[in-house]
């Protein structure tokens, strides 16, 4: 196909100059107005053929740098943080719901790593009540999303992506979403791949432990007996919302085998030890539960952690054990006397044995 093609005005001339010339020749008997007519239907059918055609050549290249165009934009502007938090920011696309004009607020992903009866429950209506932070629960209590490593994986993919729905999920704009995973739900026999997982898609882990792990052993033997015996008016509840429901379930005092009490107190407290370790590469904050109690400033330091906009936290829950371990345990004398003697240091308290520090593992409380 030549480079380029001759001008319709061109070829007027050449046409109209051959007619001329033929006039030369032969006297016209007509007017020349047919002639003309035929000479501008040609000069158009000829426009149209070399329009046509340079638009074909043109239209390849100008569809490759549309796309290039496109390609290059970018959903959302990247966010104002430093170099070092762009890994943990992220914008899920959700396959079950739109997020509209929340698209491009970035979303930060978190897990609390925790045991049973160390407060998480409490700890994680706390952070729910902040409007911009969405904590799904215990969701590896059920066995089956446990079974195995490739179902642990996909259950997180689900949550992460915004498209777990659960009484927690924001109708606001959510900032953070996690869950609550406890140490004996499937983490720690899974903990290369999940830490792996974790590092990857950039999670962030609260670790929430209790400093008085014979607290949480009473803790845990009353919400089991409350389990069978459903004290309040036939039910079991875990955590109450009232003081007078919390004395109810409070007034069971616990019998502690006191020959395995030692044994499965250095169990717990190796548990969590090995925790730390295995996920210790991975952005993480350690809080004790006793702290937050006694200090709630230690929520601002999880917020700024989250990267959240600064809130008053609150929780319905009330607290259901109280007082003195001396008031809380059918055999405390003997239990007194089992810790006597051993790495638990017991702090007499106006004559009563009120408290039990028990002392971490070194290099635990990092």
């Amino acid at each position: 196909m030549p480079d380029a093609f001759p001008s319709p005005l061109f070829l007027i001339t050449m046409v109209d100059n051959y007619f001329l010339s033929v006039k030369e020749i032969v006297v016209p008997k007509k007017s020349p107005l047919l002639l003309r007519m035929v000479v501008l239907v040609f000069a158009m059918v000829c426009g149209v053929y070399i329009c046509s055609v340079c638009l074909r050549q043109s239209g390849t290249g100008n569809n490759a740098t549309f796309l290039n165009i496109q390609a290059a934009d970018s959903p959302c502007p990247l966010p104002s943080t430093e170099q070092g938090e762009i890994p943990y920011v992220h914008y899920p696309k959700p396959i079950t719901h739109s997020r509209a004009e929340c698209a491009c607020n970035p979303v930060r992903y978190f897990v609390i790593l925790s045991t049973q009866r160390s407060g998480s429950g409490w700890f994680e209506t706390l952070l729910n009540s902040h409007m911009n932070i969405s904590s799904n629960g215990e969701i590896f209590s059920v066995k089956v999303r446990r079974s195995n490593i490739s179902t642990i994986l996909q259950t997180l993919d689900k949550l992460y992506n915004l498209d777990w729905l659960s009484s927690s999920s924001k109708n606001e704009c959510t900032a953070a979403v996690g869950l609550k995973w406890m140490l004996n739900q499937g983490l720690m026999q899974n903990h290369q791949q999940i830490v792996e997982y974790f590092n990857k898609k950039g999670v962030s882990v609260i670790f929430l432990f209790r400093r008085n792990l014979l607290r949480r052993m009473i803790s845990i033997l009353g919400n089991s007996y409350d389990r069978d015996a459903k004290l309040l008016n036939g039910m079991h509840k875990s955590h109450v919302h009232s003081h007078y429901e919390a004395e109810i379930l409070a007034s069971y005092k616990p019998l502690i085998n006191a020959t395995s009490l030692i044994p499965e107190l250095r169990r717990i407290e190796e548990m969590m030890a090995k925790a730390l370790k295995f996920f210790k590469s991975s952005r993480h904050i350690l809080l004790y539960y006793e702290d937050i109690v006694k200090n709630h400033s230690k929520l601002v330091e999880v917020e700024d952690f989250l990267k959240v906009p600064k809130m008053n936290l609150s929780s319905r829950q009330v607290k259901i054990h109280k007082g003195p371990l001396s008031e809380m345990v059918a055999n405390w004398d003997e239990i007194r006397k089992t810790l006597n003697g051993t790495h638990q240091i017991c702090v007499n308290s106006g004559g009563r044995w009120s408290e039990i520090k028990l002392s971490m593992p070194t290099g635990f409380q990092t």
